[in-house]
């Protein structure tokens, strides 16, 4: 099977729709996210989503499995045997700082292309985005304390392992546990021990001494499998006799109990036996709110091992992203703008562009959406990835995207790193569009009414 078929069925009846009564319209779809259940979004997976719809391509085995359905006619399956993507993609350059409404991605196209890559869009950005956004939020909640993704036998699956791993690094984390991850990013990887692990031993300090001399310079000891203090003072034993051998112990690690005094409990007898280089690691449910907590009550926590609440995205495990046509265009015409207007799921009609300003210390200031060939004063923001269907943006590496978020993240004003913001960022729909938007809804509103 190919990759073709990453779509919902719908994508494809529309297609056969579209290509027995509009084959040769043109349309413009624009992905953006609907609602700000964020202060503010890390647009990412577009890179990916792109690299996938250059190569879409419906094989045989395909075909076969579309005919068996006995819902396409022949000459739309032969017309699917051919089918390429030959149109053009807009879009942030990921990682980009984003907000509700903005788009993220335009696509012109034909209209039966438009719709085909919808799916693979909306999948891939949608998981990118809500785990780069949570991971920045883990990150920045730290202040400057490493975070590491122990995510791995948590997530919904290995594709959203790697996603949390990619992602995380690319907001800020140190590394990863995920070994698959090491090796497709290059990102570090780090790990201790299993409580397991030192359960299989009669005593904990037999565990310890048998894991420092397999690895003498990378040992991290878990140190709370039975009682968390008894398991930090033999953790300081075996640190005593390596450090007469002339190694130090590289740290221990917290998973359950009082962080906050068991941390400090922990540096005030490493510090006494001169074991100052020793590092706390803490770990175990942990998530920005706790992280923050610890951080800002002093805790002597070098690093933060998250899981669960990072890889899964657990307090918003989703990001409400949607894909809507926003101008249509049939042979002899001019493009259309066009809308939507449900309760609560208006959309704004035409091709669009965010034009983005900064203070003069270099702090984003306010961000404008407006049509696309507006003259705005600010940063515009969206770019062209493919033109006719062939990516024209190279890709950056991972290692540069980091740097570049990191870049961008000091841009970002103070308020809006606060966990219990409520303050918004201010976002603004140009004169121009406001001026289009009524006037479709006025006219959008009389179609309707001439067609009952």
């Amino acid at each position: 099977m190919s990759n073709a078929l990453v779509l919902d069925l719908y994508e494809l009846t529309m297609a056969q729709a579209y290509f027995k009564n509009k084959r040769n319209a043109h349309a413009t779809f624009e992905l953006f996210i609907r609602s700000s259940r964020r202060p503010f979004y890390i647009a990412c997976g577009i890179d990916t989503a792109v690299s996938f719809i250059e190569k879409i391509k419906f094989n045989k085995e395909d075909i076969d499995y579309l005919n068996e359905l006995a819902l396409f006619e022949d000459d739309f399956l032969d017309y699917l045997k051919e089918f390429k993507f030959k149109g053009d993609i807009s879009g942030i350059a990921e990682p980009e700082i984003i907000f509700a409404e903005e788009p993220i991605v335009s696509v012109s196209a034909n209209i039966i292309e438009a719709q085909i890559i919808e799916s693979i869009l909306l999948n891939q950005i949608n998981l990118a985005t809500t785990l780069a956004t949570k991971a920045i939020r883990v990150i920045t909640s730290a202040k400057g304390k490493a975070i590491y993704d122990f995510s791995l036998r948590r997530t919904q699956g290995i594709e959203a392992s790697l996603a949390c791993a990619k992602y995380s690094y690319m907001a800020g984390a140190a590394g990863t546990s995920n070994m698959l991850a090491g090796f497709l990013y290059k990102i570090p990887v780090a790990g201790t021990m299993a409580h397991s692990y030192v359960m299989s031993f009669d005593k904990e300090i037999d565990s310890f001494l048998a894991f420092v001399k397999t690895f003498p310079t990378k040992s991290i000891l878990l140190v709370d499998t039975y009682d968390v203090r008894k398991g930090i003072r033999s953790a300081i034993k075996v640190a005593k006799i390596m450090k007469n051998e002339g190694v130090d112990l590289l740290g221990i690690r917290l998973d359950s109990g009082n962080f906050l005094e068991d941390s400090k409990y922990a540096r005030s007898l490493l510090d006494q036996e001169g074991l100052i280089d020793t590092i706390i690691v803490a770990s175990g449910n942990l998530d920005e709110y706790k992280i923050a907590k610890l951080v800002d009550s002093k805790a002597p926590i070098d690093a933060f091992g998250v899981g669960t609440n990072m890889g899964c995205s657990s307090d918003l495990p989703y990001t409400d992203v949607i894909y809507k046509l926003v101008e249509i265009k049939t042979k002899g015409q001019d493009f259309m703008p066009t809308m939507k207007f449900s309760a609560e799921k208006l959309t704004f009609p035409s091709r669009k562009q965010v034009f983005r300003q900064f203070d003069s210390a270099g702090i984003m200031q306010s961000d404008a959406i407006g049509i696309f060939d507006e003259k705005i004063k600010g940063k515009k923001i969206i770019q062209k990835i493919m033109d006719k269907g062939v990516v024209v943006r190279k890709e950056k590496d991972i290692i540069q995207k980091k740097s570049i978020l990191a870049k961008k993240m000091e841009t970002v004003p103070l308020r809006l790193l606060y966990l219990k913001n409520e303050r918004a960022y201010q976002v603004k729909i140009s004169k121009r569009l406001s001026t289009l938007t009524k006037k479709m809804k006025t006219q959008i509103k009389k179609r309707i009414s001439n067609n009952e």
